[in-house]
């Protein structure tokens, strides 16, 4: 994950493109890594420089936050992702389901399940 974030600040450095597949491989790496804060943060550049947002940058974020147990900041994302019409797809909402069982959060697990239902996200 350092070696993505070290390569991003490089390219900027360079004044390259920054674009969404630079950014999804390093929200990616920061996942992997179980750097959830990091991932966040990712997305936070991305929407300062006003990169395009797209459903697997966000879904790597969704779930470097699950393994992290940060359900709130599960929740916070798929927020931010309906207000930006980016698609939330099942594995991303079974990513939150998820997160928000493992922090016992059952209601916003129900929530969550009756949300796909009635948009007719498939049940996994």
């Amino acid at each position: 994950w350092v070696q993505a974030l070290v390569l991003l600040a490089e390219m900027a450095s360079a004044r390259l493109e920054l674009n969404t597949i630079t950014y999804s491989a390093a929200v990616s790496a920061c996942e992997k890594s179980g750097r959830w804060a990091e991932a966040l943060g990712l997305l936070a550049g991305m929407h300062s420089v006003r990169v395009e947002f797209e459903s697997i940058t966000y879904s790597a974020a969704v779930s470097a936050c699950q393994k992290a147990g940060q359900w709130a900041s599960v929740l916070t994302l798929l927020a931010q992702m309906e207000l930006a019409r980016v698609e939330i797809n099942t594995i991303t909402y079974n990513t939150a389901v998820s997160a928000c069982e493992k922090g016992c959060e059952c209601a916003q697990a129900l929530r969550l399940l009756v949300e796909m239902t009635s948009i007719s996200v498939e049940l996994d």
